[in-house]
Parts: C-alpha cells; sequence; structure tokens
C-alpha cells in the first residue's frame, strides 16, 4: 500500500501556473493531496496578454484526475490582484498553507540595449509579483497566528541561476532573481515567528522562456532516454519544501534541475586583510589583488561560458 499523500488537506497557491514550471508544480501538489489555486494571467513571454485561459485549462486536468483546483486570473504584482489571490483561496477553502510564487516572463537585451520599460516590466512581475503575495499570505498568516492558530506554512520562491551568477543578455532578469534571493531571507527571518518557513529554488528546466534563450541544452532527448530539463522534474523538491514535512528548513536556496539537488551556500566571507588603520588607494588595491589570488575562482556567468 501506498503512504499518505504529502500535502493532504493543504491548501496551496501557485502563480504562473498555467505553463511549464507552474502548472508542473499545480498538478505535483495536486496528486500529493493539495487542493490548489492556479493563477496565470495568460501573457504572452513578452507579458502581454495572451488570448486563451491556461489556467483554466490546468483547472480542468487537476479536476479530471479526481483533484481539487480553482483558477484566479488577476495581476499579482497589483495590491489588488495579490490580495484576492489570498482571498480566492480563503474564500474557497478555507483555509491557506503553502504560497508558491513562479510568475514571470522574459524582455532580454543587453544593457546597452535595455529599454528602460523593459527593465521595469521585469522587475516589476518577477520581484514585486513575488513580494505582493508574500506580503497578503503573510498578514494573514500573522492574524492567525496573533489568534492561537499558529500556522504550518510554507512559501517557496523561484529565483534562478541568472541571479546567483548573472546572465549575459538578462541583466533585468538577472537583477530580479538575485532581488528574489535577498527577499527570501529577509521573509524567513521576519516570519518564522509566525510559523512561516521561507525558501527558494534555482530551477533549470525546459519552458517557454528558457527553450528559446537555451535551445541546445532544453532540447528533449529521445524517447528512451531521461528527460533531465522536463519541468517535472523540479516539482518534487518544491512540493516537498511547501509541504509540513520541511519542517525546519528555512532561509535556504537550492538549485535544482533534473535528478540534481545543490543547496546553495551564498555569500560567505573569503580572504581577509585588516590594516587597523586606513588604507592609501595603492595599499588597497595591491592588497584586493593578494587576496583575490587566494580566493575561489566565482562561478561563470550564464551565456559566458
Amino acid at each position: 500500500m501506498s503512504g499518505p499523500l504529502l500535502c493532504e488537506g493543504r491548501v496551496v497557491i501557485v502563480t504562473g501556473a498555467g505553463r511549464g514550471l507552474g502548472r508542473a508544480h499545480a498538478l505535483a501538489y495536486a496528486a500529493e493531496g493539495a487542493r490548489i489555486v492556479v493563477n496565470d494571467l495568460g501573457v504572452g513571454l513578452d507579458g502581454t496578454p495572451g488570448p486563451d485561459s491556461p489556467a483554466a485549462r490546468v483547472v480542468a486536468e487537476i479536476r479530471a484526475a479526481g483533484g481539487q483546483a480553482v483558477a484566479h486570473g488577476g495581476d499579482i504584482a497589483t495590491t489588488e490582484g495579490a490580495a484576492s489571490l489570498v482571498r480566492t483561496a480563503l474564500e474557497t477553502y478555507g483555509r491557506l498553507d503553502t504560497l508558491v510564487n513562479n510568475a514571470g516572463f522574459l524582455r532580454d537585451r543587453m544593457l546597452v540595449n535595455l529599454d528602460e520599460d523593459d527593465w521595469d516590466a521585469v522587475l516589476r512581475v518577477h520581484l514585486k509579483g513575488h513580494f505582493l503575495p508574500l506580503k497578503h499570505a503573510a498578514a494573514h498568516w500573522r492574524a492567525e497566528a496573533k489568534d492561537g492558530r499558529t500556522p504550518r506554512a510554507r512559501v517557496v520562491n523561484t529565483s534562478s541561476g541568472a541571479g546567483l551568477l548573472g546572465s549575459v543578455g538578462q541583466g533585468n532578469y538577472s537583477a530580479a532573481k538575485a532581488g528574489i534571493i535577498g527577499l527570501t531571507l529577509v521573509a524567513a527571518a521576519e516570519l518564522g515567528r509566525y510559523g512561516v518557513q521561507v525558501n527558494a529554488i534555482a530551477p533549470a528546466a525546459r519552458t517557454r522562456m528558457t527553450e528559446r534563450a537555451f535551445a541546445d541544452t532544453m532540447a528533449a532527448p529521445g524517447a528512451d532516454s531521461f528527460d533531465a530539463m522536463a519541468p517535472e522534474n523540479v516539482s518534487p523538491l518544491v512540493v516537498w519544501l511547501g509541504a509540513s514535512a520541511s519542517t525546519g528548513v528555512t532561509g535556504r536556496v537550492f538549485e535544482t534541475e533534473g535528478g540534481r539537488i545543490t543547496v546553495m551556500e551564498g555569500w560567505r566571507p573569503g580572504p581577509t586583510a585588516d590594516k587597523g588603520a586606513r588604507w592609501t588607494p595603492s595599499e588597497a588595491g595591491d592588497t584586493a589583488l593578494k587576496l583575490l589570488a587566494q580566493a575561489e575562482v566565482p562561478g561563470a556567468v550564464y551565456g559566458a561560458r
């Protein structure tokens, strides 16, 4: 006999869940017994509105498999859209246990060609689109904790290798994804007292965004080979991080692709020199070069390898 479902009874919001990673996460949570709020604005790769409703299609998939799900088509990078997202969970299912922030799109340009509008649009959907749902979900969980009903709440944010190492031609996207890591660390520190754990993933998978930017590495293999870039490979870790089974894990960033999971260790002090007084510019430069010679070589910038 199979064991109990990992997320039985939990209510999970997944943003950007109409396609790609978000869809895979929503289906995986539903398969583990969760009730899902499927958020998707139904926009194109550049963030402009599309003609169909991918959220409704994912809801239909979940229901056809015997699960429970409801669609939400609001813009979660607005205060009202994020507030209505949380309200949808509470009004439909009476509770909220997990928030998976996943929505995003690309407007790739080299920095000298990157328009201000393209910068603002990408920062808005990725970074603001993480902050606002997190803010409204956290306000609910704080109220629950103050009323003596401390939740076992979970937030899974979506960063990227571009946020960890940078990515040529993706200055806006890399900055947004790096910001999500900072937001994750602060939220984990602030919200732990209310029973909320906050972690982030940096996934690599085949989606509408990556299959164009990295066409060669994202191509599907032959029928008999393991598809390392399938988005479904990322979802098991996301489901576990969103379940009560992950108790004690917070403020961490995981890189994940295919069958690989890596705990990222982030910025930490390396070689150090202390003169005990002010350096001259020449002394500071000579010292910096000596320290760099002792330091680990940083990871390659994406797109420059």
